[in-house]
């Protein structure tokens, strides 16, 4: 039997999963490595890192197979946004800056100037945004000139790790895309923007749609990692966009959405829209010619781990005694509270927000405590308040016509039943889970598997592989959480000036 690898370059670590030609993951491997903060709002990581654990946690999966004969094919994924500097060795000439760093505020301001707010939203799909590749290149430029002038390649960081395993230069259409130099309608890099920012077009990667096939494993990278040389490496794709695949977010009307660190929102689209003020993300999709429009809620489990840490000592003592979760004695609390939380909202802008206020300075804040309300109500309001956050995704979406026939709930949120029926809910439809839980990297690995020919398109594959698991209906308490949505949806805007102020008072 031939297995397919997926291969995800992550934020904490590499995760390497092994699927057969029915979608059954038979094998999963993870490898570890550390975030660096060198400065305030910088976020870092060292390249070699990934390489380090991409080699340790593949020759893990190969074992497994029983072979790299039986390794048919290999999918990457990963971060997005990440800038990766080699010279003209394919060195790195200094760590990568990753997509949460926000050093470069000024930059995305020059760039907009430059380019044009109005021509930047029509060309990339999206406003220039800190996490953002372009304005970290700029910003080298500025901060760095001599790593600048020793710049041969712009790599991504999946494309890196990608860019050892094959000794190719490559990327795919959805990475790219968050990048702010893609011509994301036209599915090429935008020779206008490489222009007006002085980028030479020469350091960019070449590209290929998510399935395509982008070189084999090199000699070298076989006897590091256990692959077989020539090991077919296709495109691959973002994280969002793999995750969309393994999902089976592969045509309109299905829309996915993931409660991890932060909530998202994904719809996939036939067609290239942007929403008009740049609130939701357009990039395209790894399903070759399409699109997908994404809403991001930065702290959504974020914000649930914030109240574990910050609240919830005696849970967390009770649930080692028990052996348990900390998260399910949290979420027994909640339970015990109505909806609605009598009263009691939460903002979850722990983080700042990205839709549909991008904001860095937005505050997360509980608006409504009385003598009333206990731990168990604050527990249950941030699950609602998440849910409210991911319904304004929904909500801009709407209104651009994408149908949301079929709503796929993934992440670590969704193993929650009461979170699940309050956002279906909050957003007023069925909620249905699916068989693959392992998001990007189960895509990846179904790229894979369409691009040596397993699976004749990546709708094929999701179709032969992604089945619903279980699904959760609406309830009587839609009602109420339509009318507690409408004050929700007024709080940010009333707070807003409060935010700015205590944001400018901190940072004196």
């Amino acid at each position: 039997m031939s297995y397919l690898i997926g291969l995800d370059v992550g934020t904490s670590g590499v995760k390497a999963i092994l699927i057969n030609p029915r979608g059954r993951v038979v094998a999963s491997a993870f490898g570890e490595y550390p975030m660096a903060t060198p400065k305030p709002l910088w976020a870092e990581q060292n390249p070699e890192a990934w390489w380090r654990a991409a080699m340790s946690t593949l020759r893990r999966i190969v074992k497994i197979a029983g072979g790299s004969t039986k390794i048919a094919g290999l999918g990457l994924t990963g971060q997005m946004h990440g800038l990766v500097l080699l010279d003209s060795r394919g060195k790195v000439l200094r760590p990568c800056i990753m997509w949460n760093d926000q050093r470069t505020a000024e930059e995305c301001s020059e760039i907009t100037s430059m380019v044009g707010e109005d021509r930047l939203l029509a060309m990339t799909g999206n406003p220039v945004l800190p996490g953002f590749t372009a304005p970290k290149i700029l910003w080298v430029r500025k901060h760095e000139p001599a790593v600048y002038g020793n710049t041969s390649h712009v790599l991504l960081p999946k494309d890196y790790v990608r860019y050892r395993l094959t000794g190719e230069y490559a990327s795919e259409m959805s990475d790219a895309s968050g990048t702010s130099l893609l011509d994301v309608r036209n599915r090429r890099w935008s020779n206008e923007i490489l222009q007006a920012l002085r980028i030479p077009a020469e350091w960019l990667p070449s590209l290929v749609e998510s399935p395509g096939l982008t070189g084999g494993v090199s000699r070298v990278a076989a006897q590091a990692t256990g692959l077989r040389e020539g090991t077919p490496v296709v495109g691959g794709g973002g994280d969002q966009a793999a995750g969309g695949v393994g999902s089976g977010t592969v045509a309109e009307g299905t829309i996915s959405v993931t409660i991890g660190t932060s909530g998202v929102v994904f719809a996939h689209s036939n067609t290239y829209r942007v929403e008009q003020k740049g609130r939701l993300h357009a990039f395209c999709h790894s399903v070759p010619g399409a699109w997908h429009l994404m809403g991001v809620t930065l702290s959504a489990g974020g914000s649930l781990r914030w109240v574990r840490d910050t609240l919830c000592a005696e849970e967390i003592l009770l649930a080692k005694k028990r052996r348990v979760d900390p998260y399910e004695i949290m979420m027994a609390s909640a339970a015990r509270s109505p909806a609605g939380s009598e009263g009691l909202l939460f903002l979850p802008y722990l983080s700042g927000e990205r839709t549909p206020y991008p904001d860095p300075h937005a505050r997360a804040a509980f608006i409504g405590l009385t003598v009333r309300h206990g731990k168990s109500h604050m527990i249950r309001s941030v699950l609602e308040g998440v849910a409210f956050s991911l319904r304004d995704c929904l909500e801009l979406m709407k209104a651009m016509d994408i149908q949301a026939d079929d709503v796929r709930v993934s992440g670590g949120g969704a193993r929650s039943k009461l979170w699940c029926r309050i956002l279906a809910d909050v957003l007023g439809t069925r909620l249905s889970t699916v068989t693959s839980t392992e998001g990007a990297p189960y895509g990846a690995a179904l790229l894979a598997g369409v691009g040596v020919g397993i699976f004749g398109s990546v709708t094929e594959a999701c179709s032969r592989t992604v089945r619903v698991a279980s699904s959760t209906e609406p309830g009587r308490d839609r009602v109420l959480y339509d009318e507690l949505y409408q004050i929700y949806r007024q709080s940010y805007p009333q707070n807003q000036p409060i935010f700015h102020s205590l944001s400018n008072l901190s940072n004196k």
